[in-house]
């Protein structure tokens, strides 16, 4: 969207930050009550949710560090014109097809409000988070086993929800009778309300106290300011030319597989001399029949690269200077990046994770230091019921989103057990006390994480005892044939599995990417994810942190001898041992998925 803004700059530097500070903390804020009064786990627990704040045009000036969204507003403009709009107004979508993706599968709920200052409209808020359950196939609207989007829950298009202040209850019922779980549906979307309210009240406070025209102007300079920064990075890191990575998926839980995302970005000069920035995703394979497409929109590169650009940067603000950085984002109609309606999406976190992965890989092919690849957040999804004493029979939803290892950096070992970004695993207390299951183990998979210099971050085993009287599973682990690959000479992450009934006559392996598992009173379920690439050969690592890691679990003295070349013998250093091993050092390549590559395309 173009940027409205002054000839001369109206917000000074000072003023700039302050403004600065003000936006930032009205978007914590808003993320906070969102934590704090939503009903579903997912939300309260897992906290699946985002904010955000728009200027007056609908660009995004501030958001959650989450790179995965791409333009929130145009889906409402294009219903509900920016000049119709009222003070008191909510508008409500789900639509993955209508945004173009800026919602990427049904279960997540966006609503967004106008901010009138005076009345000028000045801003937008925006709330948005994962519902438990919005009807379709399966409870939790998320299966393997879908193969249309009508499957996965209601659909619903860009709405005013609130009109002048008046709700239309008869949306929020119809949206609510859909659901499984109404309690959760309700409350849960109580929460984004009142989150978006309380935006809508900061904000303006903000533009008051600053004037509209200061306040546009901030805004303006905030997102030329990320702009500018991910222009010199995206030129610092790509020479003119093209550079091309491929990573894969390993199926879409119906057979098919794998599919390959296959992104080039392109730097080279305009016809005004000016670098163009191109990124190209039309070579990644056709779409799958099963749930395992993601619409790209075609603000998320920039969103991503963006991202790490900034670095965690605490002076610099997550907004739309980074999809703005690209010149052309080239997406192809019918791939799995791109799918065509009524193609599912449910799964499509998988393809999310490897499109980030892609990204880095796209950085460290043109000589960067991008993290190694991590391993895609693991789902399960148990659906069932058990005998309470004092109600009889009852019905529960338990998904589990369950942490994995990710990438190592050129500086730092990979972070362990992460589910996405700041979202957390479920606590054993918590899960304990609200689901009909007992936790027999919980904790990091030794080896999971790529050896290199710097080692790959650690999966999770959890294993379940299941006290319901019945189960039916879902499961979403991908990497198992191609794992997440390590870099400069690094090695790969492990692969995670999910077993039941391990160790006793009745052991079985479950497909890992599939729903139908039942599971009785007194089964085990144990559930392994997969960790991240290694960074750095495996030798140069110093022989104290191998050690180290032996000691707390997280390499095997086997592995430390076999892939480190440390012998640990009693908990101490062999140094003889350790350095004759070390002395025969094997042969590494810059990439390594199962086995060393140049390159991966």
């Amino acid at each position: 969207m173009p940027l409205d803004r002054p000839a001369a700059a109206l917000c000074d530097p000072v003023m700039l930050e302050i403004i600065r500070g003000a936006i930032m903390a009205t978007q914590r804020e808003m993320e906070a009550l969102i934590e704090r009064t939503a009903i579903s786990a997912f939300i309260r627990e897992k906290k699946d949710f985002y904010t955000a704040l728009f200027d007056g045009n609908g660009t995004m000036a501030v958001g959650s560090m989450v790179p995965i969204f791409g333009d929130l507003t145009s889906p409402v403009f294009e219903h509900f014109p920016r000049e119709t709009m009222q003070p008191g107004d909510l508008y409500w979508y789900n639509d993955c097809y209508g945004s173009r993706g800026a919602v990427t599968h049904s279960n997540d709920q966006v609503l967004l409000a106008p901010v009138f200052c005076d009345g000028v409209l000045s801003a937008f808020v925006m709330s948005w988070a994962h519902f438990a359950d919005i009807g379709g196939l399966m409870p939790g609207s998320i299966s393997p086993d879908a193969t249309s989007i009508y499957q996965e829950g209601i659909i619903v298009p860009p709405t005013k929800l609130i009109d002048a202040g008046v709700t239309n209850e008869a949306a929020l019922a119809i949206f609510h009778r859909n659901s499984r779980y109404p309690e959760q549906s309700i409350g849960d979307m109580s929460a984004l309300m009142a989150s978006v309210n309380l935006g809508v009240e900061r904000m303006a406070e903000v533009v008051s106290r600053h004037g509209t025209a200061i306040f546009a102007d901030a805004l303006a300079q905030l997102l030329d300011r990320t702009r500018g920064l991910v222009r010199r990075r995206l030129a610092e890191t790509f020479d003119y030319g093209t550079y091309r990575f491929a990573d894969t998926i390993d199926s879409d839980g119906h057979g098919n597989g794998p599919f390959a995302l296959r992104f080039a970005i392109t730097r080279e000069k305009g016809e005004d001399g000016e670098d163009r920035f191109i990124f190209d995703a039309t070579e990644s394979d056709d779409q799958a029949p099963g749930p395992v497409n993601l619409i790209m929109n075609e603000a998320v590169p920039g969103m991503a690269l963006g991202l790490y650009y900034l670095g965690g940067d605490p002076a610099q603000v997550c907004n739309a200077g980074g999809p703005l950085s690209f010149d052309e984002v080239r997406l192809r109609k019918g791939s799995i990046v791109q799918p065509e309606f009524p193609a599912p999406l449910g799964m499509r976190g998988l393809t999310m994770m490897r499109m980030l992965a892609v990204i880095n890989g796209l950085v460290n092919a043109a000589g960067g230091g991008a993290p190694a690849a991590h391993s895609a957040y693991v789902i399960t999804i148990m659906r069932g019921s058990y005998t309470d004493g004092n109600a009889g029979k009852k019905s529960f939803l338990l998904a589990d989103g369950i942490g994995v290892g990710y990438g190592a950096r050129d500086f730092a070992d990979g972070i362990d057990t992460v589910y996405f970004v700041a979202q957390e695993n479920y606590p054993v207390e918590f899960l304990e006390a609200g689901y009909p299951f007992r936790l027999r183990q919980y904790g990091v998979v030794p080896d999971s994480g790529g050896a290199g210099r710097y080692r790959g971050g650690t999966g999770i085993i959890r294993e379940y005892e299941i006290l319901a009287d019945e189960v039916i599973m879902a499961v979403r682990i991908d990497g198992v044939q191609n794992p997440p690959w390590g870099y400069a000479q690094g090695m790969c992450g492990g692969v995670g599995s999910v077993v039941l009934n391990p160790g006793t006559d009745r052991e079985a392996e479950v497909n890992p990417l599939s729903d139908g598992t039942v599971m009785r009173r007194g089964d085990i379920l144990r559930i392994r994810t997969g960790g991240g690439g290694g960074y750095g050969h495996p030798h140069d690592r110093p022989a104290e942190a191998v050690l180290k890691d032996v000691l707390g679990g997280f390499v095997t003295a086997e592995a430390a001898r076999e892939l480190y070349g440390v012998v640990v013998i009693d908990g101490a250093i062999d140094t003889a041992a350790t350095e004759a091993r070390r002395a025969d050092r094997y042969e590494a390549k810059a990439f390594h998925r199962i086995t060393y590559r140049d390159e991966l395309l």
